[in-house]
């Protein structure tokens, strides 16, 4: 501002001014004064200040606000500390216009009697750093020219690689750069091509100084060797020498080199004769093939005829006239002849002959049409025209045609049909397609019909006899008759997808065609498949005899046949598992009423052998729209699951599968793996149940059962999943954990507490057919140190009676190792006194079942007094099970029950809970 420097000085003083200025002014070369009091904020500049801030034009208090703007972190900076000190700032801002511009600001903070400012200058800094941008867009392009060079760069300094462009990175095999900075470069580089380098680099003294190009081999990472051609130029690598090597990959140069020297060595070294013929005939050239062919030396050929040296007249000009080439007969120098295919070529100054010896190969034609005519396979050969050429014997037998009546007939005159009974268009036929497309038709099986109306089937290959030809070409047909093999192949199919019994379909033909139904393009439809299983079938195959069951099942299957569409597939699963496969019925009134229609068939009584037999059927149902995503698979389990649902419900009726079957069925199976799972990871644990003595109400002996907690869904209840261990193959490997468990954590018990507590264990119909059962018993006895007489294995009788015979030989055994057994949920199953004496067992328990009608009930009472007077009449210790009243307790110990267990008695608890109170356990009623 003109008004802020009077007599044209500094507001802050002239003495103070040129000291500041000057030593301000050796820092820029063009500036602008400027000064602010940092005392009473008072601001002024030289002229030019405008223009440096890109404001020409602006008003003063416009340069003013964009000047303390600007300067704004130079003048924090000072009032930050009191003391004089220079300071400098970079600031980038855009002008009013637009546009961007960089100032350079240094400044001194002074004092000057008792106010304090601030002097600076202010410099236009935007073509320093234009120039400064402009350098690093120029070193940008330089740095991807290198990089995306096709040719390799490296740098290398003090013989270490220091930079690798992609290509290097390429040539080298190696993948990222780092696999390659710090290696010498001795190492990327073959043995013998390192003195060259070596040398070529000494003569590199000054920078800026190339080689000539030379040729090196490159040893790559992965053994592998490429050829390069290299220049070296001698450079700087952050300050300090180093060489940029440009290689080139020659590897493409070599091999047509190679090529080069190879077409010039192969008139040396082809099989074929190549004479070269002056215009007059004389030979001016012949190579050692000729020699080879003709017998005759090259000196004994050049500069004789050529008609006199090959035996036989020959005028290369009469060869191009005639085409170019000739089959002729020639003769070796000792008499033979020589079958010849003779080519001709002109030349500047005569002819090139070239003369292939097919001696050989004739004589090979004449051997193969002899083998052709003995072969069984009938050939065919189908000339450009269509028209059948030649017919070997096996052929027109094949047809039932003379060989007169096949030659120069259409191939197409012969009628063929495809394996669906589809006459085949002539244009479809495997010759007419191999002769259109120029490729091979293989093993095609047709049928043919001949003149005599038999139909024969056959196995038929075309191939181009010249792949070189163009179209249409010749081509030969090969075939096999398969008439009778494929007969045998249908059996076998059928006998594969058929069940033998009763003809239907089998499991396997019903999932594909349950498949393909369901794949079927546009489908809208509905798939309903009707899973059919025989009620009291059983009983029938059991009590009659397996003949019987087989005409049974024949004839229900029959009856189903009848019972459905012509479109609507029946099969046979397997024992007397049916299916129904329909698209016919959609409607779920019409699919109960097919049902229905399908049980009033199979309930119709049955003759059989004089007998009247009489079944009924279970059915799951499962329907499937378009938008279904499940497989045929899961439709057939869907059905089993249903027609389980209905066998459950009471046989002889049909259900459907619905959502909740489906998630009853889900969740089950997620439950059984979880099962899988919940023993490794010590989800399942034994809770115990107390057995107390009705004579002295003590506890006398405690049930192991065991617990799942479930991270998830919490405490499972046994009943779900024991039932699911089972139906698999884990009810095995959870009790041998729990029999080991519990029969170590008994005898703890019993020693830490001094108390006589028996252990009962219950064992499911899987564990009495595992073999390992008793030595496994016998090993959780040995490793825990419990005596045998303190376990009871508990059996129930159900279980028993299933195959009492086996279920009295395993008894057997355990009762040798000691052990206690009990028969358990007595009442349920169908025992007798003289098959408990003979299972030699120790306890009875009856089922809770009949404990919850004492004293509400008489039946009931009867009932238990019977069972306590037959087990005590063989000697059997009596438990009743399930007592939840004082009454019921009462009524047991009156009749006589000698042990009882119950909810009324002790919840089943976790064994820190029970034993520690087993010594002061005492029952209401003793």
């Amino acid at each position: 501002m003109e008004a802020d420097f009077p007599d044209g000085r500094l507001a802050v003083g002239s003495r103070l001014s040129r000291g500041i200025v000057a030593d301000l002014s050796l820092s820029t070369e063009s500036a602008v004064i400027w000064s602010l009091g940092l005392t009473d904020g008072t601001v002024s500049w030289l002229p030019g200040l405008e223009l440096v801030l890109g404001m020409a034009g602006s008003s003063e208090y416009e340069v003013r606000a964009r000047l303390l703007e600007l300067i704004e972190p130079l003048v924090s900076a000072a009032r930050a500390q009191d003391d004089e000190q220079d300071l400098e700032l970079e600031q980038r801002f855009e002008t009013p216009c637009g546009a961007t511009r960089w100032v350079r600001f240094r400044a001194r903070s002074v004092r000057t009697g008792g106010t304090y400012n601030l002097l600076g200058i202010a410099a236009d800094a935007t073509a320093r750093h234009e120039d400064k941008k402009a350098m690093a867009d120029l070193t940008d392009r330089y740095r991807l020219l290198v990089e995306l060079s096709p040719d390799a760069i490296i740098v290398h300094e003090a013989k270490r690689l220091v930079y690798v462009n992609s290509a290097a990175i390429r040539f080298l095999g190696a993948t990222s750069a780092a696999e390659l900075l710090g290696k010498e470069i001795t190492e990327i580089v073959d043995r013998a091509s390192i003195p060259g380098i070596l040398k070529r680099l000494e003569s590199l003294v000054s920078p800026g100084s190339m080689t000539q190009p030379a040729q090196a081999v490159l040893k790559r990472l992965d053994g592998g060797m490429l050829s390069i051609e290299t220049v070296s130029v001698r450079t700087t690598w952050e300050g300090r020498p180093a060489f940029q090597v440009i290689m080139r990959d020659v590897s493409a140069q070599r091999a047509a080199e190679a090529t080069l020297r190879y077409q010039a060595a192969l008139v040396s070294h082809v099989s074929d004769a190549i004479i070269a013929t002056s215009d007059d005939g004389v030979v001016t050239s012949w190579n050692p093939a000729a020699e080879a062919v003709y017998g005759r030396s090259a000196a004994e050929a050049v500069g004789r005829r050529v008609d006199e040296v090959v035996g036989a007249a020959l005028d290369p000009l009469a060869v191009l006239l005639a085409g170019g080439v000739i089959q002729a007969t020639h003769r070796h120098v000792d008499g033979r002849a020589l079958a010849i295919r003779v080519s001709a070529a002109e030349m500047n100054d005569g002819y090139v002959l070239v003369c292939a010896d097919e001696t050989a190969r004739r004589r090979a034609e004449e051997h193969f049409k002899t083998v052709v005519a003995s072969l069984d396979e009938g050939v065919v050969v189908v000339g450009p025209t269509g028209l059948i050429e030649s017919a070997n014997p096996a052929a027109q037998r094949i047809f039932g045609m003379r060989e007169s009546d096949l030659v120069g007939i259409e191939s197409t005159s012969l009628e063929l049909y495809d394996e669906r009974g589809q006459r085949i268009p002539p244009e479809a036929y495997p010759a007419q397609e191999a002769q259109c497309k120029m490729t091979s038709r293989s093993r095609r099986v047709v049928r043919v019909r001949r003149p005599d109306g038999r139909n024969v089937w056959l196995s038929l290959t075309s191939r181009l006899l010249d792949f070189g030809d163009t179209a249409p070409a010749s081509v030969v047909t090969s075939f096999t008759d398969i008439t009778e093999r494929r007969a045998i192949g249908e059996r076998l199919e059928h006998e594969a997808t058929h069940d033998p019994l009763t003809e239907l379909a089998n499991r396997t033909l019903v999932l594909s065609r349950l498949s393909a139904a369901l794949r079927r393009p546009g489908r809208a439809d509905i798939t309903t498949v009707l899973f059919i299983d025989l009620d009291k079938f059983k009983v029938i195959n059991d009590s009659l005899g397996h003949s019987v069951g087989d005409k049974v099942l024949r004839i229900a299957g029959e009856r189903l046949h009848r019972a459905v569409h012509r479109e609507d597939l029946v099969g046979r699963l397997g024992g007397d598992e049916f299916v129904v496969v329909t698209n016919t019925v959609v409607d779920p009134a019409e699919i109960r009423a097919l049902a229905q229609h399908l049980r009033e068939y199979l309930t119709e009584p049955i003759t059989v052998n004089g007998r009247q037999l009489h079944i009924d059927a279970s059915i799951g149902i499962v329907m499937a729209d378009s938008c279904d995503g499940r497989t045929a698979e899961d439709l057939l389990r869907d059905a089993d699951v249903a027609m389980y649902q209905a066998k459950t419900l009471g046989r002889g009726r049909h259900e459907f599968f619905d959502v909740e079957l489906r998630e009853r069925m889900q969740r089950r199976l997620r439950l059984e793996q979880d099962l899988r799972d919940a023993l490794p990871n010590e989800q399942l644990w034994t809770a115990y149940q107390p057995v107390v003595d009705l004579q002295t109400g003590r506890m006398v002996a405690v049930e192991a059962l065991m617990r799942w907690n479930h991270p998830q869904h919490g405490a499972i209840s046994p009943v779900e999943f024991i039932s699911l261990a089972e139906e698999s193959d884990l009810i095995n490997v959870i009790g041998t954990h729990m029999l080991r468990s519990t029969t170590r954590e008994l005898a703890a018990r019993r020693a830490e507490h001094d108390i006589d507590i028996h252990l009962k264990v219950n064992l499911s119909v899987r564990q009495l057919d595992d073999p390992q059962l008793v030595p496994v018993v016998q090993d959780a006895l040995a490793t825990t140190g419990l005596p045998a007489n303190a376990l009871c294995l508990e059996v129930t009788e159900s279980a028993l009676m299933r195959d009492h015979v086996a279920a009295a030989e395993i008894l057997s055994s355990l009762r040798d190792v000691g052990v206690r057994l009990a028969i358990d949920d007595f009442g349920t199953g169908y025992s007798s006194l003289a098959q408990l004496q003979r299972l030699t067992l120790d306890t009875l328990k009856i089922d809770r079942s009949f404990i919850t009608g004492i004293g509400t009930s008489r039946d009931a009472e009867a009932i238990v007094t019977s069972i306590i007077a037959m087990a005590h009449a063989v000697d059997l210790t009596v438990i009743a099970e399930g007592v939840e009243t004082q009454d019921q307790l009462e009524i047991l110990h009156d009749l006589g029950c000698d042990q009882a267990q119950g909810f009324y008695l002790g919840r089943p608890s976790p064994a820190h809970d029970l034993f520690p109170n087993v010594a002061s356990f005492r029952c209401h009623k003793a």
